[in-house]
C-alpha cells in the first residue's frame, strides 16, 4: 500500500492508480485485496484515445464487483472507471476453471474508446453454462472451455443484443446513495430527547442505512436528483414502518457495485408440498424400522 501511496503523491492525477478526488487515501483498496489495482494497471497501459484507444482484459474474482462500502477505496474506483466509460464488458466463467481454486471467476474487458452504440452501458455475459467436463481433473480444475463454448460466448459478445445470457446494463443503474436513517433517543417516560436547541437527539443503537440506487422512482439526473429521489424513497419505504425517522443528510454517500448475480438470477420456485410431504413419511418410516430393530 505504501507504494501506491508513494506514485500517488509523486505523480497525483497522472498515476495510474488515480480514481478521482483530492484525498488519494480514499481510492486505494485493502491491502489484503489488491485485485482493483491490477485492473487499473491494464487501464493504464492501453493506448491513449487520441491515437487510437486500447482494450484489454483481465480475469479476476467476484470480490471487484461488489468489495467495499460506498465511498471506499474499491466503490470509488468502481466509480471512476464507470463514470469515465471505462468498463466495455464482464465475462462469468464456469467455476472449477483453475487448478488451484474452483471459485467463481469473472473476465473483465476495458476500453478507453468505446462505440458510440456501447458507451455509457456494460455488457453483462454469463458464461457459467458454456463449458466441458474433463475426463480427469487437474488440481480443482475439472472443467474447460472448448472451441464451441468460446465461440459462443464471443457471439454474445458480438451480438451486443438482450438474451437469457447477456444483458446490456446503463451505468447508472450501478450507483446508489446509502443513506443514515436515524431515530430520536427517548427518555423512561417515552418522550422524545433534545438538545438545549429543541433538535431531536438521535439513538445510535437505533441507526440504520439504506441503499438507495440512483435510478429509484425513475429518476434520470443521476446525483443531481439526489434530495428528490432519496426523500421519495423514504417516504415510500422507511416512513411508513418507522414514522419518527429521519434522514441524516451530511452522512449520505456515493457507493457503485455490480451485481452481477442479480441480472441473471432464475426463480426456481418451490418443489409441491405433497411431494415433500411423502419424502417425510418415507423418512418417518425409515427411522421407525431402524428404531424397532435396535428395542427387539
Amino acid at each position: 500500500q505504501s507504494a501506491v501511496m508513494d506514485d500517488l503523491k509523486e505523480l497525483g492525477n497522472a498515476s495510474r492508480f488515480y480514481a478521482g478526488g483530492d484525498k488519494p487515501k480514499q481510492n486505494v483498496p485493502a491491502v489484503s485485496d489488491g485485485q482493483m489495482l491490477f485492473l487499473q494497471h491494464v487501464v493504464s497501459k492501453l493506448r491513449p484515445k487520441i491515437k487510437g484507444g486500447g482494450r484489454g482484459g483481465i480475469v479476476m474474482n467476484g470480490s471487484p464487483l461488489f468489495n467495499g462500502g460506498a465511498e471506499s477505496g474499491p466503490s470509488n474506483i468502481r466509480k471512476w472507471l464507470l463514470e469515465h466509460d471505462l468498463i466495455d464488458a464482464i465475462v462469468a466463467l464456469p467455476t472449477d476453471m483453475f487448478y488451484n481454486t474452483g471459485i467463481a471467476t469473472y473476465i473483465w474487458i476495458v476500453d478507453n474508446n468505446k462505440p458510440e452504440e456501447r458507451q455509457g452501458k456494460v455488457q453483462l455475459i454469463d458464461g457459467t453454462e458454456f463449458y466441458a467436463k474433463m475426463r480427469k481433473k487437474l488440481g480443482d480444475k475439472g472443467r474447460e472451455l472448448t472451441e464451441g463454448n468460446r465461440a459462443t460466448i464471443v457471439r454474445l459478445y458480438a451480438d451486443y443484443a438482450e438474451t437469457e445470457h447477456c444483458k446490456i446494463v446503463p451505468i447508472e443503474e450501478f450507483a446508489y446513495w446509502s443513506i443514515t436513517v436515524e431515530r430520536p433517543q427517548r427518555g423512561d417516560d417515552g418522550g422524545v430527547i433534545t438538545n438545549a436547541r429543541g433538535k431531536k437527539q438521535p439513538d445510535a443503537s437505533l441507526r440504520d442505512t439504506e441503499r438507495v440506487p440512483f435510478t429509484y422512482n425513475g429518476n434520470t439526473h443521476a446525483d443531481e436528483g439526489r434530495k428528490d429521489t432519496i426523500k421519495a424513497y423514504f417516504d415510500t419505504e422507511v416512513k411508513p414502518y418507522v414514522p419518527d425517522a429521519w434522514v441524516d443528510e451530511k452522512k449520505t454517500k456515493i457507493g457503485y457495485e455490480i451485481p452481477f448475480t442479480r441480472y441473471f438470477y432464475r426463480y426456481q420456485p418451490p418443489r409441491p408440498l405433497e411431494e415433500i410431504d411423502k419424502e417425510l413419511h418415507q423418512v418417518t418410516r425409515e427411522i421407525l424400522e431402524l428404531l424397532n430393530e435396535v428395542t427387539e
